[in-house]
């Protein structure tokens, strides 16, 4: 995206200079094609970081302009913190402004015997508030466990024939360690664990999976993946590099080989809720709970064709920490695959689990870098004093025990008629 965003600022008409020209003189020129309203920014903030309001107040009039509708969209903050300077070539490009999301919080949750606090980012009343209600309940504290770690990135490839394309599957099988170390070249923090072949006719489709540190990740395979091919076609030079993805990745999409092979983190939490908190707090008993979520979660995802959908409202919390925290928002399609589970212990109290095998997060690149993002990770405890890996590792426990608060009250609230009275009251 950045490479993009040069040719677009290396325009060969003759640059003009902006600084002391006015907005409407800079509109004109735009208007006329003397210069890209992608050089404002170029041009107007070399030596001025306070010219990014200009740019992007300029751009923004062009725009009201050609839409015909008179929107204002808030732009007046930009300069705090050098917020703007943060984004630029960055997270957007073509700004007009930024939008204000509401961050609420929830806790205090125990998790791995951590106190807790977690921020939620919404426009959807009650959901903090339901969220909360989960987290009183929970008051003998929540385990959380990262079960696997990996993320994924899928090339596709082709041959000339079935037998070619056997071929080079079994080379694959049989050269790891070559990959391996021609992956490992090019990242510090990553580490290939593993790669696997799916043939479609001539088409292979190739599926790295390695550890990727604190980041995400999706750069990190695109670049070692890139250099693998590179080095595979040494040995195949008959191979045709269709696509970087052939989509078995899979990235922000629905699919089943994230839901069963996993991808990014793949973690389990569990807590005890004792029988007394379930009538006292939740207003409800453990086996209308437990019949209630067997026939919602696993029946009735089921009768609906749902792939990872097996739970009551994962995706709710999960993109609310996703946005609070500067996630990727689009990860969560595969990141809230989740099964929600309960059981009766024989003491009469219920075990509540949530199985999370696709958690597509990290706590370095992308947003998780912007002033506002930053702070909400740091309030969750995530800081540099662990080992690379560790804190896109808590992260994923702290989302998994929230998401276990998210569907206890949620369920609870489904089994009396707490959850539209709840939703009349602040959603509305």
């Amino acid at each position: 995206m950045v490479n993009i965003q040069k040719k677009l600022f290396s325009s060969k008409s003759k640059i003009i200079d902006l600084k002391n020209l006015s907005d409407k003189s800079i509109k004109d020129s735009i208007r006329l094609g003397k210069i890209s309203q992608y050089n404002l920014e170029n041009e107007l903030c070399k030596n001025n970081n306070s010219n990014y309001i200009k740019a992007t107040r300029i751009r923004q009039s062009l725009f009201r302009e050609k839409s015909g509708n008179n929107f204002k969209i808030p732009i007046d903050k930009f300069n705090s913190n050098n917020f703007y300077e943060k984004i630029l070539n960055k997270n957007c490009e073509n700004v007009i402004g930024y939008i204000p999301i509401p961050v609420g919080c929830i806790g205090p949750i125990t998790i791995n015997k951590e106190v807790c606090y977690i921020p939620m980012a919404t426009t959807e009343g009650a959901l903090v508030a339901s969220t909360n209600r989960g987290c009183k309940a929970l008051n003998n504290g929540i385990k959380s466990y990262v079960i696997n770690d990996g993320m994924t990135r899928s090339p596709l490839v082709n041959f000339s024939s079935v037998q070619r394309s056997i071929e080079f599957k079994t080379w694959i099988e049989n050269n790891f360690d070559l990959l391996k170390k021609t992956f490992n070249s090019t990242t510090k923090f990553g580490n290939l664990k593993s790669i696997k072949c799916n043939l479609a006719g001539i088409n292979v489709y190739i599926r790295f999976n390695a550890t990727t540190g604190d980041a995400m990740g999706m750069n990190m395979l695109g670049k070692g993946s890139s250099k693998c091919l590179e080095e595979i076609k040494k040995y195949f030079p008959d191979m045709k590099i269709l696509s970087l993805s052939g989509n078995t990745c899979t990235d922000k999409k629905s699919s089943a080989i994230n839901w069963i092979n996993g991808r990014g983190k793949s973690v389990i939490a569990e807590a005890i809720i004792d029988k007394n908190i379930v009538k006292n707090v939740l207003k409800t008993d453990v086996n209308s709970l437990i019949e209630l979520n067997y026939k919602k979660n696993l029946i009735g995802s089921s009768l609906a064709g749902s792939i990872g959908g097996f739970n009551a409202h994962a995706s709710n919390i999960i993109t609310s920490i996703f946005i609070a925290t500067g996630q990727d928002p689009a990860q969560n399609i595969g990141s809230s695959n989740c099964m929600t589970l309960f059981e009766k212990l024989d003491d009469g109290n219920l075990h509540m689990s949530v199985t999370l095998p696709s958690l597509e997060v990290g706590t370095i690149g992308g947003g998780t870098g912007l002033p506002g993002q930053k702070e909400c990770l740091k309030m969750m405890g995530i800081n540099d004093t662990l080992l690379a890996g560790g804190n896109s590792k808590k992260l994923s426990m702290k989302i998994s025990g929230a998401v276990l608060a998210g569907e206890l009250s949620l369920l609870s609230a489904l089994t009396t008629d707490d959850l539209i009275k709840a939703h009349m009251k602040l959603n509305r």
